[in-house]
């Protein structure tokens, strides 16, 4: 991957762990997509369905290993396979390129190492090595480092501390809450100045509503780095942390975190002013996350 990628128009996948349910998935405790890393027999449906999104327009598919991280493995009771799941993930991503014959970009995924939506306020040792176990895991096998759903800048310097040594591009997602803040409180603006590096090649509103993202744009039009968004479509507009909401035990089903935290119906014509709003004030990064599937990722590439 060259530095300068992102420049042009690019397009990312869309949601893994939502769009696996609807294929079949049922996920246990709060393993949620890992569990079709863990259970072979869904390992088809992981290639078919970053298939799907490359056969949609996806240039940048996203490794399936999200809630593959330490704290999550060690909940359910399946910690000695956690260099297992991360490796399969990038292992089934690559399977589907090669089956796609395209030349798109894996990129590794490395989420907040201890709830989502939420800010890690552990201490920095421990948080930097729960980000160094799981970078280590995925390092060879990927294009580029995708930080995914971070919700402070602490935790972006952490993760960006270990992935620069690396000489691999790093993509920053950064969650936003509705006051346009990250959860820390902090801003983008000042997350990008105090923490940026060259390894940096782009930055996101990373799982965020449509309202959330298209707020956004203003601020992330004054720094100096591709930018854009991997908006969700959960009913509500500010979703809780999942921590406190998926109780399942390991040895459970999941419940499925759409009848918690709701699915909006947005039209075509709806996604698709959005995007074309990013590009207009000059974005380059598009794609979905949770509960947008390959044809939210069509409607995307179609305004290249």
């Amino acid at each position: 991957m060259y530095k300068n990628f992102f420049e042009k128009l690019r397009i990312l996948d869309g949601g893994m762990g939502q769009e696996l349910h609807a294929r079949g998935l049922i996920s246990k405790g709060t393993l949620w997509s890992t569990t079709a890393i863990l259970d072979e027999k869904y390992h088809n449906i992981v290639v078919d369905t970053h298939m799907a999104y490359i056969n949609a327009g996806a240039e940048v598919i996203i490794t399936n290993n999200f809630s593959s991280r330490r704290i999550r493995m060690e909940q359910n009771k399946v910690n000695h396979l956690f260099e297992f799941a991360n490796k399969k993930a990038c292992q089934l991503a690559i399977e589907a390129k090669k089956n796609s014959n395209k030349e798109i970009l894996i990129a590794g995924s490395i989420p907040a190492q201890f709830d989502t939506y939420k800010e890690d306020t552990r201490e920095e040792k421990v948080i930097y090595n729960s980000f160094n176990d799981q970078i280590n895991c995925i390092k060879e096998y990927v294009d580029l480092f995708y930080l995914d759903v971070i919700s402070s800048g602490r935790e972006i310097k952490i993760a960006s501390e270990i992935l620069e040594k690396l000489q691999k591009p790093i993509l920053i997602g950064l969650h936003l809450t509705k006051n346009g803040k990250l959860p820390s409180g902090e801003t983008i603006s000042e997350v990008i100045n105090r923490y940026k590096n060259k390894r940096w090649v782009g930055v996101l509103a990373s799982c965020v509503s449509m309202e959330i993202a298209e707020k956004s744009i203003f601020e992330f039009k004054k720094q100096d780095l591709p930018y854009g968004y991997k908006v969700n479509l959960w009913g509500n507009e500010e979703p809780s942390p999942v921590r406190e909401i998926n109780t399942a035990k390991y040895d459970e089903d999941a419940v499925n975190l759409n009848t918690i935290m709701g699915k909006r119906n947005v039209t075509k014509d709806e996604f698709k002013i959005l995007g074309k709003k990013f590009i207009d004030n000059g974005a380059t990064i598009l794609g979905g996350c949770c509960e947008t599937n390959p044809d939210h990722i069509k409607i995307l590439s179609s305004l290249k």
